[in-house]
């Protein structure tokens, strides 16, 4: 399948998957409030940190390492057999660890972490890296979106009250379960299942585990900030954060779209010693993503005063003014993913990664422990940008002589431009007209339009024929840059 259908596929789904949550998010802050919402928070972070400790880094390291077999059937499907024999045996072990935890461990989130517990299981049968690796993207999206969309009826007919949270992780973990379970159908006509030894599974422990360091240093900051804000400044506190951060995730989804489609495919291309190619690839590729992130990042900058009121209730009202710092991280993000899906990982060059995600979580920790006491939850939004930050000036210590950096950064700061200006077009609409969901409609076509006109503009006055080529959908090499 081409890259541009794999990249509609898979932007697709994410946008599905962005949308979901956000029309789930409201009903579940009216019906459980701030507390309710800050308790299922703390729970499901836990069970979604011990899911990464099963899947042990296999969406990098699993798809990788089928895109660069997937020529050979046979070489393919022992690589596959052995991937998923040892996943087995690390899901199997984690699975046991949770289940330990939430009958012996688990509090007030007990009845919660219970009803999470298919998620755990899902990851004994989670073989979307393999797909990915062949890429393979339909399935994933469109199984997906049918199991979600009925568990997103589930939510509305049976969550009522805040003693209906366990019901709610119970519906969302099924969904994962049975999602993977489908998509795992898929792979029936493309692998076949090999005997492996164990040991011969096993080899595939080492890497892995210096990919999970990855995962692992990134949980930090993207999960156990929820945790310690729970612990540290209590339920409501991070009830607040976590539907700020939601948001600013959710929109982060369309990052990690265009590097799942792009790593598997420039992997190949390294395999075959493109690397002119590849280097063409990462330009544009940094450019669109560059475009796309600063357009979230200012616009939901400019709306959050009014959206989370509207959207959340008034007494989330707080979670705006969290919202505003922590856009920053999308562009910081879309960064340092095109940097790591396109150049770092297809390389197998796994220890700068490692570097720089493991420098980003200690200086997560430590911004966390100093400001959470104090602030709250924008202690944790600082945090966050904090930790974001780091990651791509690592990479930039590690990578100055490889990329060019000083084109990347004027693409940054051209696209950040544009978008101030659309700040400014959104805010002049808020003073013009009343508050509420017409007001907050004009305000993000007017930005859309702006920024969409803006950059336009930009690719036509500087030929930046990549662009336009795509724009105009013509097949062809892409020119690397203006």
């Amino acid at each position: 399948m081409s890259t541009r259908k794999n990249t509609l596929y898979n932007v697709g789904y994410r946008v599905f998957s962005v949308l979901l949550p956000l029309v789930t998010a409201p009903y579940l802050s009216r019906v459980c409030g701030q507390a309710g919402v800050g308790l299922y928070s703390y729970a499901w972070n836990i069970s979604y940190f011990f899911c990464l400790v099963a899947m042990l880094g296999l969406e990098n390291y699993g798809v990788r390492a089928v895109a660069r077999a997937r020529d050979d059937r046979a070489a393919l499907s022992r690589v596959f057999s052995s991937v998923w024999r040892m996943q087995r045996i690390v899901a199997g072990l984690t699975l046991a660890v949770w289940i330990a935890y939430a009958a012996l461990v688990a509090d007030e989130e007990k009845a919660i972490a219970w009803a999470l517990t298919p998620a755990s299981l899902s990851c004994l049968v989670n073989l979307d890296w393999c797909l990915m690796g062949l890429d393979r993207f339909k399935p994933i999206a469109l199984k997906n979106t049918a199991v979600k969309l009925a568990a997103a009826a589930c939510v509305f007919i049976f969550v009522k009250s805040p003693d209906d949270l366990w019901i709610y992780g119970l519906v969302w973990a099924l969904a994962t379960l049975v999602g993977c379970l489908l998509t795992a159908l898929s792979l029936r006509s493309l692998v076949s299942l090999t005997p492996v030894t164990r040991a011969e599974a096993l080899r595939h422990l080492k890497p892995c585990a210096v990919l999970f360091l990855s995962v692992l240093a990134v949980s930090v900051y993207r999960t156990m900030d929820k945790v310690m804000v729970g612990a540290m400044a209590g339920m409501a506190e991070n009830g607040l954060y976590e539907n700020a951060e939601k948001i600013i995730y959710c929109l982060s989804g369309f990052i990690s779209a265009v590097g799942t489609v792009m790593m598997p495919k420039v992997s190949h291309m390294w395999k075959q010693g493109r690397v002119e190619d590849i280097r063409r690839h990462i330009d544009l590729s940094m450019q669109l993503v560059l475009c796309m992130v600063c357009a979230l990042g200012f616009g939901i900058a400019s709306v959050a005063p009014e959206l989370a009121p509207l959207y959340y209730g008034e007494d989330f009202r707080r979670s705006g003014a969290l919202m505003i710092p922590l856009a920053a991280t999308l562009i910081l993000i879309g960064f340092a993913n095109v940097v790591r899906t396109q150049w770092i990982l297809p390389q197998e060059r796994d220890r700068i990664v490692v570097r720089s995600v493991t420098a980003g979580a200690a200086v997560n920790l430590v911004a966390n422990s100093l400001l959470i006491p104090r602030m709250g939850a924008m202690g944790a939004v600082i945090g966050t940008v904090l930790a974001e930050g780091t990651v791509p000036v690592v990479q930039y210590l590690h990578l100055r002589g490889e990329l060019p950096y000083g084109r990347f950064l004027r693409y940054a700061l051209t696209y950040c431009g544009i978008g101030a200006v659309m700040t400014c077009a959104v805010r002049l609409v808020f003073r013009l007209l009343p508050g509420g969901w017409t007001a907050l409609a004009a305000a993000m076509l007017v930005g859309a339009a702006v920024y969409g006109v803006c950059c336009l503009a930009l690719w036509r006055l500087t030929k930046n024929q990549g662009i336009l080529r795509l724009l105009r959908r013509k097949e062809g090499p892409h020119p690397s840059s203006r």
